[in-house]
This record gives C-alpha cells, sequence and structure tokens, in this order.
C-alpha cells in the first residue's frame, strides 16, 4: 500500500511528517530568490529533507491515515510498517524510490539520499503562485555614460505683462486696511480680557465680604439628661463565669433584657470572666435576692462578695 498521498498532505500543515520505523520529512520556510543564471524569480516556499534519526511514532500519520480510510488507528499503523518494510526492501536491492509529490529516496554505502521534487510548493500562503523568467536589461557603456552625464533641460521663465500702478497701489491699501482691522480686533478682544478680569475679582471681593459679615445663629439643643445604673456595693450575685468574653457579653446583653443590672465584673483568678445579675451594698438585702434568682431564674447563682472600683 502506498502512502504517498497522506504524506503529501501532511506536509501543506506540518513542519515534520515521521514515517515510523524509516525517518521524517521536514519543511523549512525559504524566501524568495532568483536565479542568478537564468533569472528565473521563485515565490517564498517550504525546503524539504530527510532525516533518517528521527523514526519515534508520534502518531501523526496513522492518525490522519485511519480517519482517512475510515479504519481503526491499529489498522493504520499495519499499512505504515507495511510500507516501510517496501522502502527498506527497495533500497537495499540498489532501486531509487520516487515519492509522488514528495521526492526521491536512494542508497548510497547504507545511508539515503534524498532528492525533494520541484513540483509542489507545501507553503500555502504562496498558493497559485509560479515562478517566472525575467531576463536582465542590458545597457550599452554610451546609454549608461548619457544617463549619467545628462543634465536637465533649463527652466525657461517667459516674464508677463507688466500691471498698472494703480492696481499696484490699491492692492497695497487692501492689505494696510486688513492689518488696520486685525490690530484693532486685537485691541478689541484685550479689552474685553481685562475688562472680565476687573469684574470677576469684584464679584470675587463682594462674595468674600459677605462670608465675613455673615452671622451664623445655632439654636442650643436641649439638654439631655441620661441616668446610668450605679453600681455599688461589694455584694454581687453571679450569673456565670465564661472563658470567651463575646460569650460573658452576651449573657449580660440577655440578662439586662429580663429586667436585671447585669454587668460585667472582669476576669477572676482563673482567667474566667464573670457576670453578675446584680449589686447590693447591704449584704441581707443581697442574700434577699439571691435567693429569689435561686428560685425563679438560676438554681446556680452564688454570692461574691468583693469591692470593685
Amino acid at each position: 500500500m502506498r502512502l504517498d498521498q497522506y504524506i503529501s498532505d501532511l506536509l501543506y500543515r506540518y513542519e515534520c511528517v515521521i514515517l515510523p520505523g524509516f525517518g521524517a520529512f521536514l519543511t523549512q520556510y525559504q524566501p524568495a530568490r532568483i536565479h542568478e543564471s537564468t533569472d528565473a524569480f521563485y515565490p517564498p516556499s517550504k525546503l524539504l529533507s530527510f532525516n533518517r534519526q528521527l523514526q519515534s511514532n508520534d502518531g501523526l500519520l496513522a492518525d490522519h491515515i485511519a480517519k482517512a480510510k475510515d479504519v481503526s488507528y491499529a489498522e493504520a499503523l499495519d499499512s505504515i510498517r507495511s510500507y516501510t518494510r517496501f522502502l527498506e526492501h527497495e533500497l537495499e536491492a540498489g532501486k531509487n524510490i520516487l515519492i509522488e509529490a514528495v521526492g526521491s529516496l536512494s542508497m548510497d554505502q547504507n545511508k539515503i539520499s534524498f532528492e525533494p521534487t520541484a513540483q509542489n510548493n507545501y507553503l500555502t500562503e504562496s498558493f497559485g503562485l509560479s515562478h517566472f523568467v525575467q531576463p536582465a536589461v542590458n545597457r550599452s557603456p554610451e546609454q549608461v555614460e548619457e544617463v549619467i552625464t545628462s543634465e536637465p533641460e533649463p527652466l525657461l521663465f517667459t516674464p508677463t505683462k507688466q500691471r498698472p500702478v494703480y492696481l499696484r497701489y490699491a492692492a497695497i491699501g487692501l492689505v494696510a486696511i486688513g492689518l488696520a482691522s486685525f490690530g484693532g480686533l486685537k485691541i478689541y478682544e484685550s479689552g474685553v480680557k481685562e475688562h472680565n478680569y476687573v469684574q470677576t475679582q469684584d464679584a470675587k471681593d463682594r462674595v468674600q465680604n459677605s462670608i465675613q459679615e455673615a452671622t451664623f445663629v445655632i439654636n442650643p439643643l436641649p439638654s439631655l439628661e441620661v441616668n446610668l445604673p450605679k453600681y455599688q456595693g461589694k455584694y454581687h450575685i453571679i450569673a456565670g463565669a465564661f472563658r470567651e468574653e463575646a460569650n460573658a457579653h452576651k449573657k449580660v446583653a440577655q440578662l439586662q433584657a429580663q429586667g436585671f443590672e447585669a454587668r460585667l465584673l472582669g476576669k477572676n483568678k482563673y482567667g474566667l470572666h464573670q457576670v453578675s445579675y446584680e449589686s447590693h451594698s447591704e449584704r441581707l438585702d443581697a442574700l434577699r435576692a439571691l435567693r429569689i434568682i435561686k428560685n425563679s431564674n438560676n438554681k446556680d447563682a452564688w454570692l461574691l462578695v468583693k469591692q470593685f472600683n
């Protein structure tokens, strides 16, 4: 099975097409050129070469054959192996092998030589462009000397008929009127700018004087009386002690919502934040309140005797 067409198709799109177990066809961009001996102009193209060292399968050719022939990848690999065995056999027999639209292969002293074809240009940007021959333009020494030494013809100037004197005076008068008008316009603009500046400064001075003379009257606000609870006494009914200060504040808010004069007493010697229901200056009042709280709210409440600032 010949794989020439599949190799040729891939060379239009890729710079390297590997024939697994045999070698790789490589392309390299070549700019437009001129053949000096034939005067032929060639468009940009891809220069095609062959490298025997690149034989590892990259899957490109096998995948392309599998899709083009609608066969499995394994069947495509079998086709490639058969083709490479054919190439090796023909080259060892001393034959030249032509891969259509790609080039010819031959073997000399166990070394494969490759000669690319000149028919196909694998650079897609040059599609439709072909080479052409344009003979060089030959000039004789006399023609070259004539081109170099020839002088340009002199420019002939024919004076026109002189105009009457009164027309020149009329033109001078128009120019003078124009200059006078332009000067008057500039003087007028300068006067307008100066007038506007004076008016602006006067307006600013008036505003500044008005601000300085203005009297601001602020009606006094009624005094606000706030009655804060006075935490007096050294007898405190404790609701609990908390490791986290945030939990202690939450407990204070809870008790205040229930009507108690709760507050945060600070840390004890164990590093716990203590919260009290209320505080009393008299011991009997504190014991009475503790009994009521134990019966109605918290049986674990207890009495702390300590003076706080």
